[in-house]
């Protein structure tokens, strides 16, 4: 799968800038912003933010800051904030995309429009909505607004999280968390728990197994627990999002038939609803653990707390189709947990996107404009 170079990006100041929206949305997605995958490596996130700084500037920003940072994988990442004023109020989406599934008929890079819909990797997952700001800003003058357009949202945030830390989010009030929702207006998520559990051994041969430990065994032991506990948990939770989801996903350590793994690794996550009692779970895993191998050690390799916040919803009510919750975790939560308001809305459906032909309805895109237009100008 070839990777073709983006085009150039226009001079600061350049009228040309100003665009249609689908033919924004084509530059944007000709700049592959993805995360490490198995086909290729990561994306450039600071090309695309050094791409948008002057689009920024031919709007009239008083400022436009582009920033390197580190995703969390270590590998480059970046973002770009541009405001007008002193924003309080601010249009969020991130510029990375995962990487490309399987299953293209074209390069995902290769953007084109057929059907009344956009195709390419990123298009609703959520380059499209980055357009749509763009070409709202147009002809616009914005006060006291600012767009954040950040890097490694679908791998670990640490992107978001350095944004968080410096001075420019503190006078942030109120945030729009682009994400592709179907024009759905979301106002609570589940958040997303994993965690990892060890146990070593002397290992051995396996004609010694009834005398000597088994750690996968022992694992697999807590991995039927851990269900189980899900399961009585099925129940719980608000409306729209009872359960917690739990998943067993993985359990891994063996090497041959004949022979006593000395290391077995667990896996598993969960996604926990927002007014979780996450004390009362780290308690019941705790007692899991000890009653099946005290030796077991626990680690946790991802922690995305719930949202729940319905403070603007009125706000976008008059372009969403529905207002509630959505099914998948984004990072208004840490929006959230910063102190600012959040809704999470957006063109384009969740079903399209990580999906192969990922693609955005033009007439998306149009609403967007209007929608981001209004709030800027609010």
């Amino acid at each position: 799968m070839a990777i073709h170079p983006p085009p150039s990006g226009p001079r600061t100041g350049d009228r040309s800038t100003m665009k249609t929206v689908s033919a924004l949305l084509a530059e944007l997605v000709a700049y592959p912003t993805q995360q490490a995958g198995h086909e290729h490596g990561p994306g450039d996130e600071r090309a695309l933010c050094d791409h948008l700084a002057p689009l920024l500037r031919a709007r009239g920003a008083d400022s436009v800051i582009v920033e390197s940072t580190v995703r969390s994988d270590g590998s480059p990442g970046a973002y770009i904030f541009a405001h007008w004023g002193t924003p309080t109020r601010v249009i969020n989406a991130h510029v990375d995309t995962v990487p490309a599934n399987a299953g293209w008929s074209r390069e995902p890079w290769q953007p084109h429009i057929a059907d009344g819909r956009l195709y390419g990797l990123g298009s609703a997952d959520t380059k499209g909505a980055i357009a749509a700001t763009l070409v709202a800003l147009e002809n616009a003058k914005p006060r006291d607004v600012g767009v954040l357009f950040s890097g490694d949202e679908e791998a670990g945030s640490a992107v978001m999280k350095a944004f968080l830390d410096t001075p420019l989010a503190a006078k942030i009030r109120e945030v729009i968390v682009c994400e592709p929702t179907a024009r759905v207006a979301g106002t609570a998520h589940r958040g997303i728990f994993a965690q990892r559990a060890t146990l070593l051994g002397p290992g051995g041969h396996s004609s010694k197994a009834d005398h000597l430990p088994k750690p996968i065994a022992q694992l697999a032991r807590l991995a039927v627990a851990l269900d189980e506990a899900g399961r009585r948990r099925i129940h719980d939770g608000p409306p729209g999002m009872t359960g917690t989801c739990l998943n067993i996903a993985g359990l891994h350590g063996g090497v041959a038939y004949n022979v006593i793994p000395a290391r077995g690794e667990l896996e598993w996550s969960l996604r926990p609803y927002p007014g979780f009692d996450r004390a009362s779970w780290d308690r019941e895993v705790a007692e899991l653990i000890a009653s099946i191998d005290p030796a077991i050690s626990l680690t946790t390799a991802i922690e995305h707390v719930p949202f729940a916040c319905d403070a603007l919803a009125d706000l976008v009510q008059p372009f969403a189709a529905r207002v509630g919750p959505l099914d998948f975790w984004t990072e208004a939560a840490m929006w959230s947990a910063h102190g600012a308001d959040a809704i999470v809305i957006g063109p384009g459906d969740i079903a399209q996107a990580h999906a192969a032909d990922e693609w955005v309805a033009l007439d998306d895109l149009d609403w967007a404009v209007a929608m981001f237009r209004t709030l800027i100008n609010r």
